[in-house]
């Protein structure tokens, strides 16, 4: 009976320690997510003279919605196929199909997205009602599959090299971590002028060390460079975080596995494979969960370095969504965005849960 009594009051106890937490998680995370998603369920925009009315999920509709055109290349009057003054094929221009044209209604305001040559007279266009919105998700993936495994190969690699008992390996641990503790926002400034076209000092070393032969280039100016230069930068900035938990992965493996190895004959490969690497399956799996979350709240770098520029190229899904939401006023299109960005990496999340999860054999 007093072991009950006990029980009970060190629930109690437990819960009042865990209501503080509780109610900030909620009126800060779970509520805002169901505003958001209440939102995106409407037209809702600030200061807007229209009564908001209930469009249920015509937003996400809209927003995710893609079409596809085969477009033949034009023939005169004689049904041979017209050439330009190249000896190209001439194609008609998509508008042709996507303005108000009664035989593709379907097509109406949507844009040209990507093409694809099928053959030589014909083309593959692939349509979205919400470009921005496809640029974004695309770019948003395309940055995280570029840094999600180059951060944490790097950053364990780094793990490896301060795992050594010398004299002032502390000094070097200590020096790749700061830029962690450096915000974002600073970073992506600094970086800003580093990456400068005319006077940054990425082109300054550059210049110097090839003797005069390489010409300055705008990294965050061109469409070809700024997104790499972003992903550079992000991987610089977040390397040392994770580096910290893969050494702390690498300190739980038992010294006695490798000397075990080492007795055995096993090269470094075999070592790192056979005793290194199971070691850290765990430490594996969070580093990969952190890194992905992270990667897809791309935002203050794009809104530092180049508002999404140039022509989109450097776009985000969270850029996406403060833009509409404050700086366009859409609140209900920055809350769709919102919404799917959750469930999104929500899916990935479990999805990497679900392939990296213990088998239990029978």
């Amino acid at each position: 009976m007093g072991n009950n009594k006990l029980f009970k009051s060190q629930q109690r106890t437990g819960w009042l320690m865990a209501a503080p937490a509780t109610l900030l998680i909620f009126f800060f995370l779970v509520l805002p997510f169901l505003m958001a998603f209440g939102f995106s369920l409407t037209n809702q925009r600030i200061f807007s003279p229209n009564p908001t009315e209930f469009v249920g999920l015509h937003n996400f509709k809209n927003m995710l919605s893609v079409h596809f055109l085969t477009v033949e290349a034009e023939k005169d009057e004689t049904g041979a196929f017209k050439l330009d003054n190249n000896g190209n094929y001439q194609f008609p221009k998509t508008r042709k199909f996507t303005r108000n044209n009664p035989d593709y209604p379907h097509l109406n305001k949507t844009r040209e997205w990507m093409k694809f040559d099928v053959g030589k007279t014909k083309k593959f266009y692939v349509l979205a009602r919400d470009l921005i919105f496809m640029k974004a998700l695309t770019i948003t993936i395309l940055f995280v599959l570029i840094t999600a495994p180059l951060q944490a190969g790097i950053a364990l690699l780094l793990a490896m090299l301060i795992n050594q008992p010398l004299r002032g390996i502390n000094i070097y641990r200590t020096i790749y971590f700061m830029p962690v503790v450096i915000s974002m926002v600073v970073v992506s400034v600094l970086w800003k002028f580093i990456y400068d076209g005319e006077n940054g000092l990425l082109n300054a070393l550059l210049h110097f060390f090839s003797v005069g032969y390489f010409e300055p280039v705008d990294w965050l100016g061109q469409t070809d460079t700024a997104l790499g230069a972003i992903i550079a930068m992000s991987i610089w900035q977040g390397v040392g975080f994770h580096m910290i938990i893969w050494l702390a992965g690498l300190q739980t493996i038992p010294v006695d596995h490798y000397e075990v190895a080492r007795l055995e004959g096993a090269n470094k490969w075999q070592t790192f494979s056979n005793v290194t690497w199971p070691g850290l399956r765990n430490t594996a799996i969070l580093v990969m969960v952190i890194i992905t979350m992270q990667a897809f709240t791309l935002f203050p770098q794009v809104a530092v370095m180049t508002r999404g520029g140039p022509l989109d190229s450097t776009q985000s899904l969270v850029f996406q969504m403060v833009e509409r939401g404050y700086g366009k006023q859409d609140i209900a299109g920055g809350s769709t965005i919102s919404v799917f960005l959750f469930l999104f990496v929500l899916s990935i999340s479990l999805f990497q849960r679900y392939i990296t999860r213990e088998k239990i054999h029978g």
